[in-house]
Parts: C-alpha cells; structure tokens; sequence
C-alpha cells in the first residue's frame, strides 16, 4: 500500500477572539469612566502654599485694589490706566527686573490685564502673581 506524504500545514492565528475581548474592554472602559464637568468647576482664588518671601532687589511689587486702585512698590499711583501705570513702571524697574502682581482676591481681571499691558509696553517680561499661603487646618 502507498501512502501520501501529508502536506504539512501552516499554524494560523485566529485573530477574531482577540478583537472580540478587546472590544468588551474597550466598551467595559467607555462605560466605566467618568468625566468632569469644567462648568462645575469651583475656583478659590488667590490662595496657594508659599515659600517665605525673599528680598530681592530687582523685584517691583504692584499692588491692585478690589476697587481697581493701583500702588507700585507701596506708593499710590494717581491714575488707574495703562499710560500712568507704565510711568511709574518706567521709573520703578530695572530692565531685568520682576513684577510681582498682588492683586486682590476681587480685583477686576481687567485690572490684572491693566499691569501686564504696562509691563509689556516698558519691556519687563518677568512677571509673577502674588497668592497668600494657606492657614494650616
């Protein structure tokens, strides 16, 4: 009796199960996961963990008030638009310097934007915002 040879065949992998338990854990993760809501985001601001504030020579304090008064370095400045705050930039601030911007917690964007707007326009590019530290629990 002749027997055939038998053709050896080639080992395949069955890719379908593995598509199929991927898709239940793709669907298991969708279903799982909860998203936040950025419109019930709630904001409490100027607070944060701060070191002991250091002295620095280079460094311009502006202070802006919840009623949108302006004082650069503990003095009061007259006017309150971009123009006199500017001024008063001009004469306070070393070119290299920082500007600090201790604003109130109820202080007007727009009054922030205000001394930003100043800085900007007498080249000082280093600025930062002041926050109170947190009172321990």
């Amino acid at each position: 009796m002749k027997f055939r040879a038998r053709s050896p065949e080639e080992p395949e992998i069955n890719l379908i199960p593995f598509i199929d338990v991927l898709l239940v854990v793709l669907i298991f993760l969708m279903l799982t996961t909860t998203y936040s809501k950025f419109t019930e985001m709630q904001l409490t601001l100027p607070v944060a963990n701060a070191d002991a504030q250091r002295d620095r020579p280079k460094e311009v304090i502006v202070a802006v008030a919840a009623d949108g008064r302006y004082m650069v370095n503990r003095e009061p400045l007259a006017g309150r638009g971009v123009d006199a705050l500017a001024a008063a930039l001009r004469r306070t601030a070393a070119k290299d310097g920082i500007i600090i911007i201790s604003a109130d917690a109820m202080a007007s964007h727009q009054s922030v934007i205000t001394v930003m707007e100043a800085a900007r326009r007498e080249g000082l590019t280093q600025i930062t915002f002041a926050a109170q530290s947190l009172s321990p629990p």
